[in-house]
Protein backbone atom coordinates (compact mmCIF):
# COMPACT_ATOMS: atom_id res chain seq x y z
CA UNK A 1 0.00 0.00 0.00
CA UNK A 2 1.21 3.09 -1.02
CA UNK A 3 1.85 5.89 1.61
CA UNK A 4 -0.87 7.89 -0.20
CA UNK A 5 -3.56 5.51 -0.05
CA UNK A 6 -2.28 4.19 3.90
CA UNK A 7 -3.04 8.25 4.24
CA UNK A 8 -6.34 8.18 2.52
CA UNK A 9 -7.44 5.16 4.66
CA UNK A 10 -6.83 6.39 8.22
CA UNK A 11 -8.76 9.48 7.35
CA UNK A 12 -11.60 7.76 6.59
CA UNK A 13 -11.15 5.33 9.55
CA UNK A 14 -10.68 8.80 11.65
CA UNK A 15 -13.90 10.01 9.89
CA UNK A 16 -15.90 7.01 10.31
CA UNK A 17 -14.38 6.64 13.99
CA UNK A 18 -15.05 10.63 14.72
CA UNK A 19 -18.48 10.62 13.76
CA UNK A 20 -19.68 7.31 15.71
CA UNK A 21 -17.77 9.10 19.04
CA UNK A 22 -19.97 11.95 17.70
CA UNK A 23 -23.43 10.64 17.67
CA UNK A 24 -22.39 8.67 20.97
CA UNK A 25 -21.95 12.29 22.19
CA UNK A 26 -24.99 13.79 20.82
CA UNK A 27 -27.11 11.33 22.34
CA UNK A 28 -25.79 11.14 25.77
CA UNK A 29 -26.15 15.35 25.95
CA UNK A 30 -29.76 14.79 24.12
CA UNK A 31 -30.71 12.81 26.90
CA UNK A 32 -29.12 15.31 29.68
CA UNK A 33 -31.07 18.06 27.94
CA UNK A 34 -34.39 15.94 27.88
CA UNK A 35 -33.86 15.12 31.43
CA UNK A 36 -33.49 19.33 31.83
CA UNK A 37 -36.57 19.60 29.66
CA UNK A 38 -38.76 16.92 31.15
CA UNK A 39 -38.08 18.59 34.86
CA UNK A 40 -40.53 21.21 34.05
CA UNK A 41 -43.29 19.27 33.04
CA UNK A 42 -45.63 17.45 34.86
CA UNK A 43 -44.77 13.76 36.15
CA UNK A 44 -46.44 12.11 33.12
CA UNK A 45 -45.45 14.16 30.34
CA UNK A 46 -42.17 14.37 32.06
CA UNK A 47 -41.58 10.76 31.53
CA UNK A 48 -42.85 10.36 28.23
CA UNK A 49 -40.20 13.30 27.27
CA UNK A 50 -37.44 11.14 29.21
CA UNK A 51 -38.39 7.78 27.39
CA UNK A 52 -38.73 9.53 24.18
CA UNK A 53 -35.50 10.85 24.23
CA UNK A 54 -33.50 7.76 25.49
CA UNK A 55 -35.70 5.60 22.49
CA UNK A 56 -34.54 8.24 19.92
CA UNK A 57 -30.66 8.31 21.50
CA UNK A 58 -30.35 4.91 21.79
CA UNK A 59 -31.70 3.90 17.95
CA UNK A 60 -28.92 6.73 16.55
CA UNK A 61 -26.18 5.14 18.49
CA UNK A 62 -27.07 1.90 17.19
CA UNK A 63 -27.14 3.29 13.36
CA UNK A 64 -23.74 4.73 13.77
CA UNK A 65 -22.28 1.50 15.39
CA UNK A 66 -23.31 -0.32 12.31
CA UNK A 67 -20.61 -1.53 9.92
CA UNK A 68 -21.09 1.02 7.38
CA UNK A 69 -22.20 -1.27 3.90
CA UNK A 70 -19.89 -2.51 1.52
CA UNK A 71 -18.85 -0.79 -1.34
CA UNK A 72 -20.21 2.80 0.81
CA UNK A 73 -17.28 5.31 0.65
CA UNK A 74 -17.27 7.88 3.76
CA UNK A 75 -16.61 11.56 2.95
CA UNK A 76 -12.60 11.45 4.63
CA UNK A 77 -12.06 14.16 7.43
CA UNK A 78 -10.27 17.12 6.80
CA UNK A 79 -9.13 18.00 10.01
CA UNK A 80 -6.90 21.19 10.51
CA UNK A 81 -3.34 20.98 11.86
CA UNK A 82 -3.27 21.27 15.58
CA UNK A 83 -7.51 20.17 15.51
CA UNK A 84 -6.86 18.21 18.72
CA UNK A 85 -5.71 20.82 21.09
CA UNK A 86 -7.66 23.05 19.09
CA UNK A 87 -10.61 20.66 20.14
CA UNK A 88 -9.14 20.39 23.77
CA UNK A 89 -9.30 24.48 23.81
CA UNK A 90 -12.70 24.85 22.92
CA UNK A 91 -14.05 22.07 25.11
CA UNK A 92 -11.80 23.17 28.14
CA UNK A 93 -13.31 27.01 27.54
CA UNK A 94 -16.35 25.44 27.73
CA UNK A 95 -16.16 23.49 30.75
CA UNK A 96 -14.76 26.64 32.32
CA UNK A 97 -17.52 29.09 30.73
CA UNK A 98 -20.37 26.65 32.09
CA UNK A 99 -18.83 25.87 35.65
CA UNK A 100 -19.61 30.06 36.01
CA UNK A 101 -22.23 30.22 34.64
CA UNK A 102 -23.63 27.81 37.50
CA UNK A 103 -21.05 29.63 40.11
CA UNK A 104 -22.14 33.03 39.43
CA UNK A 105 -26.16 32.38 39.00
CA UNK A 106 -25.85 30.12 41.72
CA UNK A 107 -24.32 32.92 44.19
CA UNK A 108 -26.57 35.50 43.13
CA UNK A 109 -29.66 32.73 44.01
CA UNK A 110 -30.77 32.84 40.18
CA UNK A 111 -30.19 29.25 39.15
CA UNK A 112 -33.63 29.78 36.60
CA UNK A 113 -30.92 31.35 34.24
CA UNK A 114 -28.37 28.54 34.55
CA UNK A 115 -30.03 26.32 31.34
CA UNK A 116 -31.04 28.74 29.28
CA UNK A 117 -27.40 30.35 29.31
CA UNK A 118 -25.33 27.02 29.82
CA UNK A 119 -27.23 25.71 26.47
CA UNK A 120 -26.04 29.46 25.14
CA UNK A 121 -21.86 28.03 26.31
CA UNK A 122 -22.78 24.50 24.28
CA UNK A 123 -24.17 26.18 21.37
CA UNK A 124 -21.54 28.89 20.95
CA UNK A 125 -18.80 25.85 21.34
CA UNK A 126 -20.53 23.87 18.35
CA UNK A 127 -19.11 26.98 15.89
CA UNK A 128 -15.22 26.49 15.96
CA UNK A 129 -15.82 22.70 16.34
CA UNK A 130 -17.40 22.46 12.90
CA UNK A 131 -14.46 23.76 12.14
CA UNK A 132 -11.81 21.90 14.09
CA UNK A 133 -13.70 18.21 12.74
CA UNK A 134 -14.55 19.41 9.50
CA UNK A 135 -18.62 18.84 10.61
CA UNK A 136 -19.85 21.41 8.79
CA UNK A 137 -23.46 20.46 10.04
CA UNK A 138 -22.22 21.34 13.71
CA UNK A 139 -22.66 25.07 12.35
CA UNK A 140 -26.72 24.87 12.12
CA UNK A 141 -26.80 22.93 15.62
CA UNK A 142 -24.64 25.99 16.81
CA UNK A 143 -27.20 28.31 15.39
CA UNK A 144 -30.05 26.41 16.26
CA UNK A 145 -29.25 25.80 19.92
CA UNK A 146 -28.37 29.39 20.33
CA UNK A 147 -31.75 30.22 19.29
CA UNK A 148 -32.65 28.19 21.54
CA UNK A 149 -31.23 29.45 24.59
CA UNK A 150 -32.56 32.71 24.10
CA UNK A 151 -36.30 31.86 23.30
CA UNK A 152 -35.65 30.07 27.14
CA UNK A 153 -34.17 33.23 28.16
CA UNK A 154 -37.35 35.17 26.92
CA UNK A 155 -39.91 32.89 28.41
CA UNK A 156 -38.01 33.20 32.04
CA UNK A 157 -38.03 36.97 31.55
CA UNK A 158 -41.40 37.28 30.54
CA UNK A 159 -42.76 35.59 33.55
CA UNK A 160 -44.85 32.36 33.15
CA UNK A 161 -41.58 30.98 35.51
CA UNK A 162 -38.35 28.44 35.13
CA UNK A 163 -40.21 25.36 34.69
CA UNK A 164 -41.45 26.17 31.04
CA UNK A 165 -38.40 28.05 30.18
CA UNK A 166 -36.53 24.80 31.34
CA UNK A 167 -38.83 22.56 28.80
CA UNK A 168 -37.90 25.14 26.08
CA UNK A 169 -34.38 25.10 26.65
CA UNK A 170 -34.35 21.31 27.86
CA UNK A 171 -36.57 20.14 24.91
CA UNK A 172 -34.68 22.18 22.13
CA UNK A 173 -31.87 21.71 22.99
CA UNK A 174 -32.88 17.48 23.20
CA UNK A 175 -33.99 17.61 19.65
CA UNK A 176 -31.43 19.54 18.41
CA UNK A 177 -28.78 17.36 19.07
CA UNK A 178 -30.57 14.05 18.70
CA UNK A 179 -31.60 15.31 15.50
CA UNK A 180 -27.64 15.85 14.70
CA UNK A 181 -26.95 12.52 15.71
CA UNK A 182 -29.73 11.38 13.68
CA UNK A 183 -28.56 12.89 10.58
CA UNK A 184 -24.79 12.05 11.32
CA UNK A 185 -25.77 8.47 12.00
CA UNK A 186 -27.94 8.06 8.79
CA UNK A 187 -25.17 9.53 6.46
CA UNK A 188 -22.53 7.00 7.48
CA UNK A 189 -24.31 4.36 6.71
Amino acid sequence: MSRAAGHDAAGLDLARSGQRRGVVILAVFGVAWGLVGASGLPAGPGWVLRIAAALVAAGAVVVALRPVPAGRVAREAHLPDGWRRGVGLVNGGQFVAIALVVAVFLLLGRPEFVPPLVCLVVGLHFFPLARLFDQPEYTPTAAVLCAVACAGLVVLLAGPGAAPSRVVVGAGAALTLLGTAWYLALRRS
